[in-house]
């Protein structure tokens, strides 16, 4: 493949990374905004930014940070070094966190069918989010990182993984809580619901949404320029 294909590819892969990574802080925001609990992939966040007085984007740095030492433990040799940039998307991800919960404030969801409509559509964005951020095989932000990680070493489905690694967050989340705060804080049955739902979504999506297979043949096509 010429060299000007190579580089429309590779464009094209990043802005659907960009995209993904666009998706899934709205979608955290959002299901934060319902108010029925934050999505299993920040619930630690969200319980140790209540307990410390910091932002939920703040801690979300902090705990990807985490996520991505964890990463590197997990794939050694395998680590490929331009993942390192995961630091600075994990920056602009997190502050794009608190700017999306900041803009959510004007949206009302004091009512029950508001919050299940803002939790419902922030489980389906994630899910979309995180498959087009995955799709492209290029950088990934440390949540999905961490979990594709996981996804290599077990040989498991990348969903299966990753509802599976949110489960554990979420019920790290109620013990933090209870242990730091005396009372459930952020955790609730969305959070659960996400926990298990989410993963499930993107293997669904994987399976039947087109534009997803098309995104990773560009991958594919760079691979075998």
């Amino acid at each position: 493949m010429r060299a000007g294909s190579f580089g429309s590819h590779l464009g094209q892969r990043y802005a659907w990374f960009a995209l993904g990574v666009c998706a899934n802080a709205f979608a955290i925001a959002l299901i934060a905004h319902s108010g029925l609990g934050v999505g299993a992939i920040s619930s630690v966040s969200y319980v140790l930014a209540a307990a410390s007085g910091l932002s939920f984007g703040t801690l979300t740095f902090v705990v990807n940070a985490l996520f991505i030492v964890g990463e590197i433990a997990l794939l050694r040799r395998d680590f490929h070094p331009i993942q390192v940039l995961q630091l600075p998307t994990n920056m602009v991800f997190s502050a794009m966190i608190d700017v999306s919960s900041a803009a959510l404030d004007i949206l009302p969801a004091d009512t029950w069918p508001a919050r299940i409509a803002a939790f419902a559509a922030g489980c389906v964005l994630l899910a979309l989010g995180v498959a087009i951020e995955v799709a492209p095989n290029v950088i990934l932000i440390p949540g999905e990182g961490i979990e594709r990680a996981i996804n290599v070493v077990s040989g498991k489905p990348f969903g299966t993984c990753k509802a599976t690694f949110e489960t554990a967050l979420a019920l790290s989340a109620i013990a933090l809580s209870l242990l730091l705060l005396g009372r459930i804080e952020g955790v609730g049955v969305g959070t659960v619901i996400s926990a298990v739902c989410v993963g499930r979504i993107v293997n669904v999506l994987n399976l039947r949404l087109p534009l997803l297979r098309h995104i990773a043949l560009l991958a594919q096509d760079s691979v075998g320029m």
